[in-house]
């Protein structure tokens, strides 16, 4: 047993030492977790997020500069949006980006709903700002992030047999959902200051006025005004219904880890920690709710996911 095992454990850490936690801006959780897949399908994961990622701060750049996405401005921007998706779907080779993406999209059998997903989802942002609704942020958010989330349960979760990948044999859109949901939710608290400082409103208008708050108070509070206890009740709502979803992430793991690769059920550990490990900051009675307080340093994702590769070799 210990000739067969061992080399896997050292192909772990292998890939641990490798990744230059230094560097990694923004703490991208999806491409930490894909480090430990075969190095083909970790580039898959690179090239679809790179190319959303591209689409997702076109719109909150612009909108950082000039706070909302003007009536003139919004059919280009919508007509940008789709082009862009309309270029894999017809695969359209014009420009590098979209061939990476392409050729990704087939070798991996990546199914087209994720990106129809996402579009919606940007075109949303183009005309809207924000959310009238709770209801409405969590549909938002199962299209905002579902297509990143399902590109990840996808890619992670195929076998490779004679140089082929399978697709998952589970429902990847259904697994996906709570996960995407969960770390949305976590992304909205955490980044509650930046996003603020920059425009960016993603909490719910029907929460903020529940709890006697309005975006002017939400704006102090993110300049560093002291939190009052209106924003605490606001951020204790949305965190119970985070822990709802963090339940449901952690239900669906256990459900799939035996469908999936032995590097794959680790990177679904990894990322769940990453995101768990923000879960872990918010601090409903006296947190600051800081981009500092909320924000693991990359020491301390690095410690995290040593912890983890430890567990599992263990297990």
């Amino acid at each position: 047993m210990e000739t067969i095992v061992r080399p896997q454990t050292d192909l772990y850490r292998m890939i641990f030492d490798s990744i230059d936690f230094e560097k990694i801006v923004d703490h991208p959780n999806i491409l930490i977790a894909a480090h430990f897949w075969d190095k083909e399908r970790y580039q898959a994961a690179k090239n679809c997020y790179k190319f959303m990622r591209a689409i997702d701060d076109l719109i909150d750049d612009y909108k950082t500069e000039h706070h909302t996405i003007a009536p003139e401005n919004q059919a280009q921007f919508e007509t940008d949006v789709y082009r862009w998706i309309s270029a894999v779907s017809d695969a359209t080779f014009d420009i590098l980006s979209h061939r990476e993406l392409i050729e990704t999209v087939q070798r991996f059998s990546i199914p087209f709903w994720p990106l129809e997903a996402f579009a919606k989802s940007m075109i949303y942002d183009i005309y809207h700002d924000g959310f009238p609704t709770l209801e409405g942020f969590i549909n938002y958010a199962g299209g905002a992030s579902v297509a990143p989330a399902s590109i990840f349960v996808h890619l992670c979760g195929m076998n490779q047999i004679n140089g082929q990948y399978l697709p998952p044999v589970f429902n990847v859109k259904r697994v996906a959902t709570p996960c995407a949901i969960f770390s949305y939710l976590v992304h909205i608290i955490r980044d509650f200051q930046k996003d603020h400082l920059n425009h960016l409103n993603y909490f719910p208008d029907d929460l903020i006025a529940k709890y006697g708050m309005d975006r002017a108070k939400l704006l102090r509070i993110a300049q560093d005004e002291l939190v009052n206890q209106g924003f605490r009740n606001l951020i204790s709502e949305l965190y119970e219904v985070t822990d709802f979803y963090r339940l449901k992430t952690y239900e669906m793991i256990q459900e799939i880890k035996p469908l999936v690769e032995p590097r794959g059920q680790l990177s679904l550990e990894i990322i769940f920690a990453l995101y768990h490990m923000v879960f872990e900051r918010i601090n409903l009675e006296n947190g600051t709710f800081t981009s500092k307080e909320l924000n693991p340093t990359w020491q301390e994702i690095k410690e995290r996911v040593g912890q983890v590769i430890e567990r599992f070799e263990a297990e």
